[in-house]
Protein backbone atom coordinates (compact mmCIF):
# COMPACT_ATOMS: atom_id res chain seq x y z
CA UNK A 1 0.00 0.00 0.00
CA UNK A 2 1.51 3.34 -1.08
CA UNK A 3 1.83 5.76 1.82
CA UNK A 4 2.67 8.88 -0.20
CA UNK A 5 2.48 10.57 -3.57
CA UNK A 6 4.27 13.46 -5.24
CA UNK A 7 2.59 16.25 -7.20
CA UNK A 8 4.07 17.67 -10.35
CA UNK A 9 6.32 20.73 -10.02
CA UNK A 10 3.69 23.14 -11.35
CA UNK A 11 1.14 22.05 -8.73
CA UNK A 12 3.73 22.47 -5.97
CA UNK A 13 4.51 26.01 -7.15
CA UNK A 14 0.80 26.86 -7.25
CA UNK A 15 0.19 25.50 -3.73
CA UNK A 16 3.24 27.36 -2.37
CA UNK A 17 2.05 30.65 -3.89
CA UNK A 18 -1.54 30.17 -2.72
CA UNK A 19 -0.39 29.27 0.79
CA UNK A 20 1.36 32.63 1.08
CA UNK A 21 -1.72 34.47 -0.16
CA UNK A 22 -4.44 32.54 1.68
CA UNK A 23 -2.60 31.26 4.80
CA UNK A 24 -4.16 27.85 4.04
CA UNK A 25 -1.90 24.85 4.45
CA UNK A 26 -0.72 22.96 1.39
CA UNK A 27 -2.48 19.70 2.18
CA UNK A 28 -5.81 21.52 2.55
CA UNK A 29 -5.22 23.33 -0.77
CA UNK A 30 -4.47 19.92 -2.30
CA UNK A 31 -7.77 18.53 -0.98
CA UNK A 32 -9.57 21.57 -2.39
CA UNK A 33 -7.86 21.04 -5.74
CA UNK A 34 -8.75 17.34 -5.77
CA UNK A 35 -12.41 18.06 -4.96
CA UNK A 36 -12.67 20.82 -7.58
CA UNK A 37 -11.17 18.66 -10.30
CA UNK A 38 -13.20 15.56 -9.38
CA UNK A 39 -16.47 17.51 -9.47
CA UNK A 40 -15.73 19.38 -12.72
CA UNK A 41 -13.71 16.95 -14.86
CA UNK A 42 -14.44 13.55 -13.34
CA UNK A 43 -13.21 10.67 -15.48
CA UNK A 44 -11.96 13.04 -18.21
CA UNK A 45 -9.13 14.32 -16.00
CA UNK A 46 -5.77 14.27 -17.83
CA UNK A 47 -3.15 11.86 -16.54
CA UNK A 48 -0.26 13.43 -14.65
CA UNK A 49 3.05 11.66 -15.31
CA UNK A 50 5.47 14.07 -13.65
CA UNK A 51 6.10 13.85 -9.90
CA UNK A 52 8.90 16.23 -9.01
CA UNK A 53 6.80 18.39 -6.71
CA UNK A 54 5.49 18.25 -3.14
CA UNK A 55 5.21 15.07 -1.09
CA UNK A 56 1.83 14.28 0.47
CA UNK A 57 1.80 11.41 2.95
CA UNK A 58 -1.35 9.36 2.88
CA UNK A 59 -2.43 10.01 6.52
CA UNK A 60 -1.99 13.76 6.01
CA UNK A 61 -4.06 13.99 2.85
CA UNK A 62 -6.65 11.29 3.58
CA UNK A 63 -7.01 11.79 7.33
CA UNK A 64 -10.06 9.91 8.63
CA UNK A 65 -11.95 10.24 5.35
CA UNK A 66 -10.68 7.23 3.38
CA UNK A 67 -14.06 5.52 3.08
CA UNK A 68 -15.72 8.81 2.12
CA UNK A 69 -13.11 9.65 -0.55
CA UNK A 70 -13.20 6.12 -1.99
CA UNK A 71 -16.98 6.35 -2.16
CA UNK A 72 -16.79 9.67 -4.02
CA UNK A 73 -14.28 8.31 -6.52
CA UNK A 74 -16.26 5.11 -6.96
CA UNK A 75 -19.43 7.12 -7.66
CA UNK A 76 -17.75 9.37 -10.24
CA UNK A 77 -15.82 6.56 -11.94
CA UNK A 78 -18.57 3.96 -11.72
CA UNK A 79 -16.29 1.51 -9.92
CA UNK A 80 -17.26 -0.51 -6.88
CA UNK A 81 -13.68 -1.55 -6.13
CA UNK A 82 -10.66 0.74 -6.54
CA UNK A 83 -7.18 -0.75 -6.35
CA UNK A 84 -4.60 0.76 -4.02
CA UNK A 85 -2.47 1.92 -6.97
CA UNK A 86 -5.43 3.69 -8.55
CA UNK A 87 -6.45 5.20 -5.21
CA UNK A 88 -3.22 6.61 -3.74
CA UNK A 89 0.09 6.48 -5.58
CA UNK A 90 2.05 8.41 -8.19
CA UNK A 91 -0.18 6.80 -10.83
CA UNK A 92 -3.42 7.30 -8.99
CA UNK A 93 -6.75 9.01 -9.59
CA UNK A 94 -6.10 11.26 -6.61
CA UNK A 95 -2.74 12.48 -7.97
CA UNK A 96 -4.29 13.24 -11.37
CA UNK A 97 -7.01 15.34 -9.78
CA UNK A 98 -4.64 17.13 -7.40
CA UNK A 99 -2.40 18.27 -10.24
CA UNK A 100 -5.33 19.14 -12.50
CA UNK A 101 -7.18 20.88 -9.70
CA UNK A 102 -4.13 22.99 -8.82
CA UNK A 103 -4.38 24.66 -12.23
CA UNK A 104 -8.07 25.25 -11.66
CA UNK A 105 -7.33 26.90 -8.31
CA UNK A 106 -4.75 29.15 -9.97
CA UNK A 107 -7.25 30.15 -12.66
CA UNK A 108 -9.91 30.91 -10.02
CA UNK A 109 -7.38 32.99 -8.09
CA UNK A 110 -6.59 35.05 -11.18
CA UNK A 111 -10.31 35.43 -11.93
CA UNK A 112 -10.69 36.71 -8.36
CA UNK A 113 -8.27 39.54 -9.01
CA UNK A 114 -5.51 37.70 -7.11
CA UNK A 115 -7.48 38.28 -3.93
CA UNK A 116 -7.56 35.48 -1.34
CA UNK A 117 -10.95 36.40 0.14
CA UNK A 118 -12.54 36.53 -3.32
CA UNK A 119 -11.05 33.13 -4.14
CA UNK A 120 -12.59 31.58 -1.04
CA UNK A 121 -15.96 33.15 -1.87
CA UNK A 122 -15.80 31.69 -5.40
CA UNK A 123 -15.03 28.24 -4.00
CA UNK A 124 -17.79 28.50 -1.39
CA UNK A 125 -20.29 29.54 -4.05
CA UNK A 126 -19.57 26.28 -5.87
CA UNK A 127 -20.21 23.95 -2.92
CA UNK A 128 -21.98 25.75 -0.10
CA UNK A 129 -24.75 23.69 1.50
CA UNK A 130 -25.03 21.23 -1.39
CA UNK A 131 -24.90 18.43 1.16
CA UNK A 132 -27.58 20.02 3.31
CA UNK A 133 -30.36 20.41 0.74
CA UNK A 134 -32.10 17.32 2.06
CA UNK A 135 -32.92 19.01 5.37
CA UNK A 136 -33.61 22.57 4.22
CA UNK A 137 -37.27 23.31 4.87
CA UNK A 138 -37.67 20.18 6.98
CA UNK A 139 -38.27 20.78 10.66
CA UNK A 140 -37.26 18.49 13.48
CA UNK A 141 -40.26 16.98 15.21
CA UNK A 142 -38.99 15.03 18.20
CA UNK A 143 -41.42 12.90 20.20
CA UNK A 144 -40.53 13.60 23.84
CA UNK A 145 -43.25 11.62 25.59
CA UNK A 146 -46.94 11.73 26.48
CA UNK A 147 -48.84 14.03 28.80
CA UNK A 148 -49.64 12.33 32.09
CA UNK A 149 -53.33 13.25 32.16
CA UNK A 150 -54.53 13.81 28.59
CA UNK A 151 -52.06 11.26 27.12
CA UNK A 152 -51.40 13.58 24.17
CA UNK A 153 -48.05 13.31 22.41
CA UNK A 154 -45.49 15.91 23.47
CA UNK A 155 -43.51 16.95 20.40
CA UNK A 156 -40.55 19.34 20.25
CA UNK A 157 -40.20 21.40 17.06
CA UNK A 158 -36.56 22.15 17.69
CA UNK A 159 -35.74 24.42 14.73
CA UNK A 160 -39.09 26.14 14.10
CA UNK A 161 -38.16 29.85 14.16
CA UNK A 162 -41.83 30.89 14.03
CA UNK A 163 -42.47 29.63 17.55
CA UNK A 164 -39.02 29.40 19.18
CA UNK A 165 -36.42 32.12 19.70
CA UNK A 166 -33.57 29.61 19.68
CA UNK A 167 -32.90 25.87 20.01
CA UNK A 168 -30.85 25.74 23.23
CA UNK A 169 -31.99 23.10 25.71
CA UNK A 170 -31.42 21.96 29.30
CA UNK A 171 -32.33 18.60 30.87
CA UNK A 172 -32.20 18.57 34.67
CA UNK A 173 -32.54 15.81 37.24
CA UNK A 174 -30.70 13.76 39.81
CA UNK A 175 -28.90 10.55 38.74
CA UNK A 176 -31.06 7.55 37.87
CA UNK A 177 -34.30 9.33 36.90
CA UNK A 178 -33.96 8.90 33.12
CA UNK A 179 -32.51 12.19 31.91
CA UNK A 180 -29.55 10.63 30.03
CA UNK A 181 -31.76 8.12 28.18
CA UNK A 182 -34.12 11.00 27.34
CA UNK A 183 -31.24 13.09 25.98
CA UNK A 184 -29.83 10.20 23.92
CA UNK A 185 -33.25 9.58 22.39
CA UNK A 186 -33.43 13.23 21.30
CA UNK A 187 -29.92 13.11 19.79
CA UNK A 188 -30.59 9.85 17.95
CA UNK A 189 -33.83 11.29 16.51
CA UNK A 190 -32.01 14.42 15.34
CA UNK A 191 -29.29 12.39 13.65
CA UNK A 192 -31.84 10.21 11.88
CA UNK A 193 -34.23 12.99 10.88
CA UNK A 194 -31.35 15.08 9.48
CA UNK A 195 -29.95 12.11 7.55
CA UNK A 196 -26.88 12.49 9.81
CA UNK A 197 -26.13 16.00 8.55
CA UNK A 198 -26.74 17.66 11.92
CA UNK A 199 -23.73 16.78 14.06
CA UNK A 200 -23.00 16.94 17.77
CA UNK A 201 -19.99 17.22 20.08
CA UNK A 202 -20.73 15.45 23.37
CA UNK A 203 -18.62 15.86 26.52
CA UNK A 204 -19.18 12.65 28.47
CA UNK A 205 -18.30 13.37 32.09
CA UNK A 206 -19.23 9.92 33.50
CA UNK A 207 -18.26 7.61 30.63
CA UNK A 208 -21.67 5.94 30.50
CA UNK A 209 -22.55 7.30 27.06
CA UNK A 210 -19.24 6.18 25.57
CA UNK A 211 -20.01 2.70 26.93
CA UNK A 212 -23.41 2.69 25.18
CA UNK A 213 -22.26 1.07 21.95
CA UNK A 214 -25.78 0.87 20.57
CA UNK A 215 -26.17 4.64 20.80
CA UNK A 216 -22.72 5.24 19.26
CA UNK A 217 -23.60 2.97 16.35
CA UNK A 218 -27.07 4.41 15.74
CA UNK A 219 -25.89 8.03 16.05
CA UNK A 220 -22.77 7.27 13.98
CA UNK A 221 -20.55 9.13 16.42
CA UNK A 222 -16.77 8.81 16.77
CA UNK A 223 -15.77 8.17 20.38
CA UNK A 224 -12.53 9.46 21.90
CA UNK A 225 -11.64 8.00 25.30
CA UNK A 226 -9.01 10.31 26.75
CA UNK A 227 -6.34 8.82 29.02
CA UNK A 228 -7.53 5.35 28.04
CA UNK A 229 -4.87 3.67 25.96
CA UNK A 230 -3.11 5.80 23.35
CA UNK A 231 -6.12 7.57 21.88
CA UNK A 232 -5.61 11.27 21.19
CA UNK A 233 -8.22 13.89 20.35
CA UNK A 234 -7.38 14.95 16.74
CA UNK A 235 -8.05 18.61 17.49
CA UNK A 236 -5.47 21.37 17.67
CA UNK A 237 -6.70 24.30 19.81
CA UNK A 238 -4.08 26.59 18.24
CA UNK A 239 -5.42 26.50 14.68
CA UNK A 240 -6.53 30.01 13.72
CA UNK A 241 -8.33 31.50 10.69
CA UNK A 242 -5.21 33.62 10.06
CA UNK A 243 -1.70 33.81 11.50
CA UNK A 244 -0.99 37.53 11.49
CA UNK A 245 0.50 39.09 14.62
CA UNK A 246 -2.74 40.62 15.88
CA UNK A 247 -4.77 37.39 15.56
CA UNK A 248 -2.05 35.43 17.36
CA UNK A 249 -1.77 38.01 20.16
CA UNK A 250 -5.54 38.07 20.76
CA UNK A 251 -5.74 34.27 20.77
CA UNK A 252 -2.77 33.98 23.17
CA UNK A 253 -4.38 36.38 25.65
CA UNK A 254 -7.73 34.57 25.39
CA UNK A 255 -6.12 31.22 26.12
CA UNK A 256 -4.33 32.65 29.13
CA UNK A 257 -7.66 33.94 30.44
CA UNK A 258 -9.21 30.52 29.78
CA UNK A 259 -6.56 28.73 31.82
CA UNK A 260 -6.86 31.22 34.67
CA UNK A 261 -10.66 30.99 34.81
CA UNK A 262 -10.41 27.25 35.44
CA UNK A 263 -7.26 27.09 37.58
CA UNK A 264 -7.43 29.57 40.45
CA UNK A 265 -3.70 29.08 41.10
CA UNK A 266 -2.82 30.94 37.88
CA UNK A 267 -2.40 34.60 38.71
CA UNK A 268 -1.42 37.66 36.71
CA UNK A 269 2.25 36.61 36.44
CA UNK A 270 1.38 33.13 35.15
CA UNK A 271 -1.12 34.53 32.65
CA UNK A 272 1.56 36.81 31.27
CA UNK A 273 4.05 33.95 31.07
CA UNK A 274 1.55 31.74 29.26
CA UNK A 275 0.69 34.49 26.78
CA UNK A 276 4.38 34.97 25.93
CA UNK A 277 4.96 31.19 25.66
CA UNK A 278 2.09 30.84 23.19
CA UNK A 279 3.39 33.75 21.10
CA UNK A 280 6.86 32.22 21.07
CA UNK A 281 5.42 28.84 20.04
CA UNK A 282 3.70 30.43 17.03
CA UNK A 283 6.96 32.17 16.08
CA UNK A 284 8.72 28.83 16.19
CA UNK A 285 6.33 27.45 13.53
CA UNK A 286 5.98 30.55 11.33
CA UNK A 287 8.11 29.27 8.45
CA UNK A 288 6.69 25.73 8.41
CA UNK A 289 3.78 24.22 6.49
CA UNK A 290 1.78 24.01 9.72
CA UNK A 291 1.93 27.47 11.25
CA UNK A 292 0.23 26.50 14.49
CA UNK A 293 2.04 25.07 17.55
CA UNK A 294 1.01 22.20 19.80
CA UNK A 295 1.10 21.92 23.59
CA UNK A 296 4.61 20.46 23.49
CA UNK A 297 5.81 23.65 21.77
CA UNK A 298 4.09 25.87 24.34
CA UNK A 299 5.43 23.84 27.27
CA UNK A 300 9.00 24.00 25.91
CA UNK A 301 8.78 27.76 25.35
CA UNK A 302 7.45 28.32 28.87
CA UNK A 303 10.09 26.06 30.42
CA UNK A 304 12.91 27.82 28.55
CA UNK A 305 11.64 31.21 29.68
CA UNK A 306 11.50 30.02 33.31
CA UNK A 307 15.07 28.66 33.08
CA UNK A 308 16.37 31.91 31.62
CA UNK A 309 14.73 33.89 34.43
CA UNK A 310 15.81 31.44 37.12
CA UNK A 311 12.22 30.74 38.14
CA UNK A 312 11.07 27.54 39.77
CA UNK A 313 8.35 25.39 38.23
CA UNK A 314 4.88 26.42 39.33
CA UNK A 315 1.24 25.57 38.62
CA UNK A 316 1.48 26.87 35.03
CA UNK A 317 4.41 24.60 34.18
CA UNK A 318 2.59 21.71 35.84
CA UNK A 319 -0.54 22.19 33.70
CA UNK A 320 1.43 22.61 30.47
CA UNK A 321 3.54 19.53 31.29
CA UNK A 322 0.39 17.47 31.79
CA UNK A 323 -1.11 18.68 28.52
CA UNK A 324 2.13 17.84 26.72
CA UNK A 325 2.84 14.47 28.37
CA UNK A 326 -0.72 13.11 28.29
CA UNK A 327 -1.00 13.65 24.50
CA UNK A 328 -4.62 14.70 24.87
CA UNK A 329 -4.66 16.89 21.74
CA UNK A 330 -3.18 16.53 18.28
CA UNK A 331 0.58 17.12 18.17
CA UNK A 332 3.10 17.66 15.40
CA UNK A 333 4.45 14.36 14.17
CA UNK A 334 1.04 12.67 14.29
CA UNK A 335 0.29 10.51 11.27
CA UNK A 336 -3.27 11.83 11.10
CA UNK A 337 -4.06 15.42 10.20
CA UNK A 338 -6.02 17.47 12.75
CA UNK A 339 -9.76 17.83 12.20
CA UNK A 340 -10.35 20.77 9.90
CA UNK A 341 -13.95 21.60 10.88
CA UNK A 342 -15.47 20.48 14.17
CA UNK A 343 -18.98 21.32 12.95
CA UNK A 344 -18.63 18.65 10.26
CA UNK A 345 -18.01 15.82 12.74
CA UNK A 346 -19.97 14.03 15.46
CA UNK A 347 -17.62 13.44 18.38
CA UNK A 348 -18.12 11.87 21.79
CA UNK A 349 -15.32 12.98 24.10
CA UNK A 350 -15.04 10.73 27.16
CA UNK A 351 -13.19 12.55 29.97
CA UNK A 352 -14.36 10.49 32.93
CA UNK A 353 -10.99 8.88 33.70
CA UNK A 354 -9.13 12.19 33.83
CA UNK A 355 -8.23 13.19 37.39
CA UNK A 356 -7.68 16.79 36.30
CA UNK A 357 -8.08 18.95 33.19
CA UNK A 358 -11.67 17.83 32.44
CA UNK A 359 -12.98 21.37 32.34
CA UNK A 360 -9.93 22.68 30.49
CA UNK A 361 -10.37 20.09 27.73
CA UNK A 362 -13.97 21.21 27.26
CA UNK A 363 -12.98 24.88 27.39
CA UNK A 364 -10.39 24.50 24.63
CA UNK A 365 -12.71 22.52 22.36
CA UNK A 366 -15.53 25.03 22.92
CA UNK A 367 -13.15 27.88 22.09
CA UNK A 368 -12.13 26.15 18.86
CA UNK A 369 -15.80 25.59 17.94
CA UNK A 370 -16.63 29.24 18.58
CA UNK A 371 -13.73 30.47 16.43
CA UNK A 372 -15.00 28.23 13.63
CA UNK A 373 -18.60 29.35 14.15
CA UNK A 374 -17.70 33.03 14.06
CA UNK A 375 -16.62 32.87 10.40
CA UNK A 376 -19.50 30.69 9.20
CA UNK A 377 -22.16 32.20 6.94
CA UNK A 378 -25.62 32.38 8.51
CA UNK A 379 -27.48 29.09 8.61
CA UNK A 380 -30.19 28.85 5.91
CA UNK A 381 -33.85 29.22 6.88
CA UNK A 382 -36.60 27.78 4.72
CA UNK A 383 -40.28 27.79 5.65
CA UNK A 384 -39.36 29.02 9.15
CA UNK A 385 -37.07 26.02 9.69
CA UNK A 386 -33.45 26.87 10.39
CA UNK A 387 -30.76 24.35 9.44
CA UNK A 388 -28.95 23.17 12.56
CA UNK A 389 -25.33 22.42 11.78
CA UNK A 390 -24.03 21.13 15.09
CA UNK A 391 -25.04 20.68 18.72
CA UNK A 392 -22.67 21.15 21.65
CA UNK A 393 -23.76 18.69 24.38
CA UNK A 394 -22.38 19.28 27.89
CA UNK A 395 -23.08 16.47 30.35
CA UNK A 396 -22.83 17.10 34.11
CA UNK A 397 -23.02 20.78 33.18
CA UNK A 398 -23.01 21.94 36.81
CA UNK A 399 -19.23 21.38 36.64
CA UNK A 400 -18.95 23.96 33.84
CA UNK A 401 -21.71 26.52 34.36
CA UNK A 402 -19.99 28.31 37.24
CA UNK A 403 -16.90 28.98 35.13
CA UNK A 404 -16.81 32.21 33.19
CA UNK A 405 -16.41 30.54 29.81
CA UNK A 406 -16.68 33.48 27.43
CA UNK A 407 -16.77 31.20 24.38
CA UNK A 408 -19.67 29.15 25.70
CA UNK A 409 -21.52 32.37 26.45
CA UNK A 410 -20.83 33.63 22.92
CA UNK A 411 -22.06 30.40 21.34
CA UNK A 412 -25.29 30.65 23.35
CA UNK A 413 -25.76 34.31 22.38
CA UNK A 414 -24.66 34.15 18.75
CA UNK A 415 -25.20 30.52 17.76
CA UNK A 416 -28.83 30.88 16.67
CA UNK A 417 -28.04 32.56 13.36
CA UNK A 418 -25.15 30.17 12.69
CA UNK A 419 -27.09 26.96 13.33
CA UNK A 420 -25.00 26.04 16.40
CA UNK A 421 -26.99 24.85 19.43
CA UNK A 422 -26.13 24.00 23.06
CA UNK A 423 -27.72 21.15 25.05
CA UNK A 424 -27.03 20.94 28.80
CA UNK A 425 -27.58 18.00 31.14
CA UNK A 426 -27.29 18.85 34.83
CA UNK A 427 -28.67 17.89 38.24
CA UNK A 428 -30.82 20.92 39.12
CA UNK A 429 -32.40 24.14 37.80
CA UNK A 430 -30.31 25.86 40.49
CA UNK A 431 -27.21 25.26 38.34
CA UNK A 432 -28.30 27.88 35.81
CA UNK A 433 -28.55 30.75 38.30
CA UNK A 434 -25.20 32.37 37.64
CA UNK A 435 -24.74 36.07 38.39
CA UNK A 436 -22.31 36.68 35.55
CA UNK A 437 -24.53 35.23 32.78
CA UNK A 438 -28.27 34.69 32.41
CA UNK A 439 -28.42 31.12 31.16
CA UNK A 440 -32.14 30.74 31.98
CA UNK A 441 -33.17 33.57 29.67
CA UNK A 442 -31.51 31.91 26.67
CA UNK A 443 -32.74 28.34 27.22
CA UNK A 444 -35.72 27.85 24.93
CA UNK A 445 -36.34 24.25 26.02
CA UNK A 446 -36.15 23.09 29.65
CA UNK A 447 -37.08 19.66 31.04
CA UNK A 448 -37.05 19.03 34.80
CA UNK A 449 -36.88 15.47 36.10
CA UNK A 450 -36.87 14.68 39.81
CA UNK A 451 -34.60 17.08 41.71
CA UNK A 452 -34.04 17.85 45.36
CA UNK A 453 -33.43 21.19 47.04
CA UNK A 454 -34.62 23.23 44.06
CA UNK A 455 -35.32 26.89 44.78
CA UNK A 456 -38.61 28.39 43.66
CA UNK A 457 -36.76 31.25 41.96
CA UNK A 458 -34.79 28.86 39.72
CA UNK A 459 -38.01 27.04 38.76
CA UNK A 460 -39.63 30.39 37.98
CA UNK A 461 -36.66 31.48 35.86
CA UNK A 462 -36.39 28.18 33.98
CA UNK A 463 -40.11 27.72 33.26
CA UNK A 464 -41.11 31.38 33.03
CA UNK A 465 -44.06 30.72 35.36
CA UNK A 466 -45.51 32.86 38.16
CA UNK A 467 -43.94 33.00 41.60
CA UNK A 468 -46.91 31.19 43.14
CA UNK A 469 -46.75 28.38 40.57
CA UNK A 470 -43.01 28.02 41.13
CA UNK A 471 -43.50 27.64 44.88
CA UNK A 472 -46.21 25.04 44.31
CA UNK A 473 -43.89 23.10 42.00
CA UNK A 474 -41.00 22.95 44.49
CA UNK A 475 -42.52 20.01 46.35
CA UNK A 476 -43.83 18.40 43.18
CA UNK A 477 -40.41 18.41 41.51
CA UNK A 478 -38.92 16.58 44.51
CA UNK A 479 -41.69 13.92 44.36
CA UNK A 480 -41.58 13.16 40.62
CA UNK A 481 -41.22 9.48 39.75
CA UNK A 482 -38.48 8.33 37.34
CA UNK A 483 -39.29 9.34 33.73
CA UNK A 484 -41.78 12.00 34.86
CA UNK A 485 -40.95 15.49 33.58
CA UNK A 486 -42.15 19.05 34.16
CA UNK A 487 -41.62 21.54 31.34
CA UNK A 488 -43.08 24.69 29.88
CA UNK A 489 -46.59 24.28 28.56
CA UNK A 490 -47.02 23.62 24.85
CA UNK A 491 -49.92 26.06 24.86
CA UNK A 492 -49.04 29.60 25.96
CA UNK A 493 -52.01 29.68 28.34
CA UNK A 494 -50.47 26.80 30.35
CA UNK A 495 -47.65 27.73 32.72
CA UNK A 496 -46.27 24.19 32.76
CA UNK A 497 -47.01 20.65 31.75
CA UNK A 498 -46.20 17.17 33.05
CA UNK A 499 -45.37 14.25 30.81
CA UNK A 500 -43.78 10.81 30.84
CA UNK A 501 -40.49 10.89 28.94
CA UNK A 502 -39.44 8.63 26.10
CA UNK A 503 -36.20 6.68 26.46
CA UNK A 504 -33.50 5.79 23.94
CA UNK A 505 -33.45 2.10 24.87
CA UNK A 506 -37.23 1.82 24.28
CA UNK A 507 -37.11 3.43 20.84
CA UNK A 508 -33.96 1.94 19.32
Amino acid sequence: MADRLYTNREADEIFSALRLETKIEKYILARMAFSLSLSEDGITVPMSVEFGGAEFKRPTFIGQDELFIKTLIGKVYGQSDISEENFYSNKSIIKNHIDNGAQKLRNLFEESGNNADSLIKKLVSKVEFKGRKEILGKGFEILLGREMLQKNDVVMELNNTAIHANSHMAVMGKPGVGKTQFLLKILADIRNQSNFQTNFIYFDYKGDVADNQKFCDIAKVQTYRLLQGTQTLPINPFILPAYDEQTINVSAREKAESFASINSKLGVVQKGALTEAIRAAYSRRVSTDKQYPDFRDVYEMARLAYEEEGKRDDSLIEVLRDLSDFNLFWAHGSELAPIEKLSDRSLLIDVHTMPVLKELIAYLVIERLYKEMSVMPDSPVNDNKRTIRTILVIDEAHNYLSQKNIFLQRIIREGRSKGVVVFFASQSPNDYQQKFFNFQELLEFAYIFQCEGVSSSSIQDILGCSQKTAKDLQTEVARLEPWQVISRGQDKKDEFMKFTAEAFYKNY
